[in-house]
């Protein structure tokens, strides 16, 4: 028999609660801010181009589009450099991205920064600020590496972030204002570049916990960049774009190389 008016309204309501609530236990994707290098080790120094993608790295995408960051530059040899007229657009399907080369003539780490301009996300009511770094060992001197920028939220490595092996452990502190951030959580990706498809959405975005001082460690099991995202909430807030006053997420990110060991004879 054909439905009522009534059963037809019932099931179209039933459909869209269903929906509805599928859409609420749908879990939030990780955005993470891209800091990527060409490579972690420079052995005999030179140019090195970094790459800036705003996106879900496992999912590998979407990409969202960056305005012009407010701060990009590098710690090296003691010194700070501006390196914000370097940077170069490099639009992805039409989305702004951007890269910058930058020589490293000397020997040492040199720590790469960015702090991107606010991202503001609509699903989550919030602005987005991920102050993100990333090291680059010129020369393979394998000092310098736990050089501090000083951004507001920042991660010291408690582990040389380059050279690294897969399946060796990365450890580091959440900083807040120079100080730990005791049980912060620190969301983990990877790079996906279609070796990985995850079994299900669980699997995308690691989440680990620091302990009371703020220090948290994660194994690697894949060659590749991994990226450690400890989210913290900025103590200001901004206005968003219907002028009531919103939330800023202020991200502490780093990124880490893994590389395969090689055997010899294979």
């Amino acid at each position: 028999m054909p439905a009522t008016p009534r059963l037809g309204l019932m099931a179209a309501l039933t459909a869209a609660l269903t929906v509805g609530w599928t859409l609420l236990a749908m879990p939030a994707a990780a955005h993470f801010q891209e800091l990527i290098p060409e490579a972690d080790v420079l052995p005999e120094g030179g140019d090195v181009t970094l790459e800036m993608v705003f996106t879900h790295p496992v999912d590998g995408g979407p990409v969202m589009p960056m305005d012009t960051p407010r701060r990009f530059g590098v710690v090296a040899g003691g010194e700070t450099v501006d390196l914000l007229d370097s940077l170069e657009p490099r639009p992805i399907d039409g989305v702004p991205t951007w890269t910058a080369t930058h020589a490293l003539p000397e020997p040492g780490a040199a720590v790469f920064f960015v702090e991107p301009a606010p991202y503001w996300e609509p699903a989550e009511g919030k602005f987005i600020i991920h102050y993100t770094k990333v090291v680059v060992d010129s020369w393979a001197s394998g000092e310098g590496w736990d050089t501090m920028v000083g951004l507001p939220v920042e991660i010291e490595p408690l582990v040389r972030p380059t050279g690294l092996w897969t399946g060796n452990t990365f450890r580091g502190v959440v900083l807040k204002d120079g100080e730990p951030v005791p049980h912060a959580e620190v969301e983990v990706e990877f790079i996906n570049d279609g070796r990985v498809d995850p079994p299900n959405d669980a699997f995308v975005t690691q989440v680990i916990k620091a302990d009371a001082h703020g220090v948290f460690a994660y194994t690697m099991p894949l060659a590749g960049w991994w990226g450690f995202a400890a989210l913290t909430e900025a103590d200001q807030t901004m206005t968003a774009p219907d002028g009531q006053e919103a939330p800023i997420e202020a991200g502490a990110l780093m990124w880490v190389k893994t590389t395969d060991m090689p055997r010899v004879g294979q």
